[in-house]
C-alpha cells in the first residue's frame, strides 16, 4: 500500500472502529473498482438482454422507450438514499446495520435476512440466465440441441434408469439437468475466485466495468448501423402484447393497455438493481464514506443511460415487432439473428456472455459480505463459522461458498421468471427498510451525515421511494408470478414467528456506533 493513501485507510480504520469494529478484510478497493462492483451487478448485457422479453411482450417498445426512464428515476431515488446513509454508515453489513441503527435491532435483523435473501435470488437469476443465454447463442451454432445433451449425458453416466430419466418423459427434463449442472459449475468459479482474494475479483470486475460499455456500444451501433430501416416511434407506441406467444405467453392476457405498461417495468426493475453491493465492499474501499455513495450513484446513473440507448436501438431496429414478440424468449437472438450477420452477432455474443460472467462474479462478493458482517454479529445459524476470514487471502473464504451453494440450490428449486420477481420484491423490500427507519430518525435521532449528503432531498426522495417499492410488489406478484406472493410473505412471516419466539432474546445485534463521532441520539 502507498504512503499516499495511507492517511485514508488510518481514517477508515478509526471511523470502523468508532462503529464497534475491528479491520479484518483487506481495505484496498479503489473509488473505481467499488463503482465497477455495483456497475457490474447492474450489468444492462445481463438483466437488459435477458429479461429483454418481459418487456417486449407487455407493452412493446414503450417498455424501453418510456418504461424503462421511469423506472430509472425510482432507482435513482433508492440509490440516492442509500448513498446518504452508507456515507454515514460505512460497513460491510450495509443495508442490515443501516435498519439497525436507525430502527433497532429487531428492525435491522428481518432488513438483514430480506436483503441475503434478494441477493441470493439475483446470484441464482444471473447465472440461470447467463446458461440459457448462452445455450441459446452458440448452441446452434455447435448444432447441439437439449435430446444431444441428453445423449451424451446418459451415455457418460451409463445407467439405464438415468437414460429413461432423460430421453423418456418430460421434453422439459434434459435441459433441467443439464442447466442445473451448468449453474452450478458456474457459481463454483465465481467462487474460487472470490476466495483467492480481493485483489483478483477487483482486477476482473475492474475489466468488466469497461467490457460492458464497450460491447454495449458495439452492440448499439451494429443495430443501428445494420438494420434495414430504424423505427423510433416504437419508442413510444404503448401496445398490450401481453398473451403473446401462444400457448405459452410471457405473460397472461391482460384486457388493460395501462396494466401491461406496469407489468413491463419489471425488465428496468430486475436490470437496475444490486447497487447496494458497493456498500457491502465498504470495509474494502479506501475512503469508504466519500467513495462508496459516490459508487451507488453512478453505477445507477450510468447503467441507466447506457442501457436506455442499447435496448432503444435494439427496439428501433427489430424488423418486425409481431414477429419478435411471438418468438418470447427468443426475441432478442431472433432479432439480432435477422439483423447482424454470423461472426459480429457470435462476437457480440461471447462479450455479452463474459459481462454475465463476471456479473455474477461481483454479486458473489456483494453476497459474501454481507453473510460475513451479519455472522459477525450473531445473526446467522451457525455463525461462528460462516464468520471465518481466511487468514492467508483475507476474504470471508466460509461465507463465499456457503453464499454460492445457496444460490444453487435455488436455482433448482424456482423457474427463471418467478426468480426474477422474487429477487426484485426481496432487494427492494431490503432496500425500504432501511429508508424507513431512516425516514424517520433524519433530524432526530441521526443527526450528523457523511461527506456525501442530499441535504433537505433526502425526506421527500425516501417518501417516493416507499411508494415505489409498494408499487413494485403489487406489479411483481402477478401471474406467472403470483408464487411470489406466497413465498414473500410466507418469508415475512416465519421471520416474524422466528425473531418473537427466538432470536429477540439472542440476537445482540451490531455494536452501537459511537454517538460522540456519529451524531446519534438514544
Amino acid at each position: 500500500m502507498t504512503s499516499g493513501r495511507q492517511p485514508d485507510i488510518d481514517d477508515d480504520v478509526r471511523t470502523l472502529a468508532a462503529l464497534g469494529y475491528t479491520q479484518e478484510l483487506e481495505r484496498r478497493i479503489g473509488g473505481f473498482s467499488n463503482y465497477c462492483i455495483s456497475l457490474s451487478i447492474i450489468c444492462i448485457l445481463a438483466g437488459g438482454i435477458t429479461s429483454f422479453p418481459v418487456g417486449l411482450c407487455a407493452s412493446g417498445g414503450a417498455s424501453v422507450g418510456l418504461g424503462w426512464p421511469l423506472m430509472s428515476l425510482l432507482a435513482l431515488a433508492f440509490a440516492g438514499t442509500m448513498a446518504q446513509v452508507a456515507s454515514a454508515f460505512p460497513t460491510a453489513g450495509g443495508l442490515y446495520h443501516w435498519g439497525a441503527i436507525l430502527g433497532g435491532r429487531g428492525w435491522g435483523w428481518a432488513t438483514a435476512w430480506f436483503n441475503l435473501a434478494g441477493i441470493v435470488t439475483v446470484l441464482a437469476a444471473v447465472n440461470l440466465a447467463t446458461v440459457q443465454f448462452c445455450f441459446g447463442a452458440f448452441a446452434p451454432a455447435l448444432g447441439w440441441s437439449p435430446a444431444a445433451a441428453g445423449e451424451t449425458l446418459a451415455a457418460l453416466v451409463g445407467t439405464a434408469p438415468v437414460h429413461e430419466l432423460l430421453q423418456g418423459g418430460s421434453a422439459r427434463t434434459v435441459p433441467l439437468v443439464v442447466q442445473l449442472g451448468a449453474v452450478a459449475l458456474l457459481t463454483l468459479t465465481q467462487a474460487a475466485f472470490n476466495h483467492v482474494g480481493i485483489r483478483a475479483t477487483t482486477r476482473i470486475t475492474d475489466a468488466s466495468g469497461w467490457l460492458i460499455l464497450v460491447i454495449a456500444a458495439a452492440l448499439t451501433l451494429s443495430l443501428v448501423m445494420l438494420a434495414p430501416a430504424l423505427h423510433p416511434e416504437r419508442l413510444i407506441d404503448l401496445r398490450n402484447m401481453t398473451g403473446i406467444p401462444a400457448g405459452e405467453p410471457v405473460w397472461p392476457a391482460t384486457d388493460s393497455p395501462g396494466w401491461a405498461f406496469a407489468l413491463g417495468l419489471l425488465l428496468p426493475a430486475f436490470t437496475i438493481t444490486g447497487f447496494d453491493a458497493s456498500a457491502h465492499a465498504a470495509e474494502e474501499t479506501v475512503h469508504a464514506a466519500a467513495e462508496v455513495p459516490k459508487a451507488i450513484v453512478r453505477a445507477v446513473v450510468v447503467s441507466a443511460v447506457a442501457g436506455w440507448v442499447m435496448l432503444a436501438a435494439l427496439v428501433m431496429a427489430i424488423p418486425d415487432v409481431d414477429a419478435a414478440a411471438a418468438q418470447g424468449g427468443n426475441a432478442f437472438f431472433w432479432t439480432l439473428a435477422e439483423v447482424i450477420p454470423g461472426p459480429l452477432r457470435l462476437a457480440l455474443l461471447a462479450g455479452i456472455a463474459a459481462a454475465q460472467f463476471c456479473c455474477g462474479l461481483a454479486t458473489v462478493t456483494s453476497g459474501s459480505r454481507m453473510l460475513y458482517a451479519f455472522a459477525r454479529d450473531g445473526g446467522l445459524p451457525w455463525s461462528p463459522l460462516l464468520r471465518r476470514v481466511s487468514p492467508v487471502h483475507r476474504t470471508p473464504n466460509v461465507a463465499i461458498w456457503v453464499f454460492a451453494g445457496l444460490a444453487v440450490v435455488f436455482t433448482a428449486l424456482v423457474p427463471y421468471l418467478t426468480i426474477t420477481a422474487v429477487c426484485v420484491i426481496l432487494l427492494y423490500v431490503s432496500y425500504l427498510m432501511p429508508t424507513l427507519s431512516g425516514l424517520r430518525a433524519y433530524g432526530r435521532t441521526w443527526t450528523r451525515m457523511g461527506p456525501w449528503t442530499l441535504g433537505p432531498a433526502y425526506r421527500p426522495l425516501a417518501a417516493v421511494c416507499l411508494a415505489g417499492g409498494i408499487a413494485l410488489f403489487a406489479i411483481g406478484v402477478q401471474p406467472p408470478n403470483d408464487v411470489a406472493l406466497v413465498i414473500v410473505p410466507g418469508f415475512a412471516l416465519v421471520l416474524a414467528v422466528w425473531w418473537f419466539l427466538h432470536k429477540r432474546r439472542h440476537f445482540p445485534g451490531p455494536p452501537l456506533p459511537d454517538p460522540a463521532a456519529f451524531g446519534m441520539r438514544r
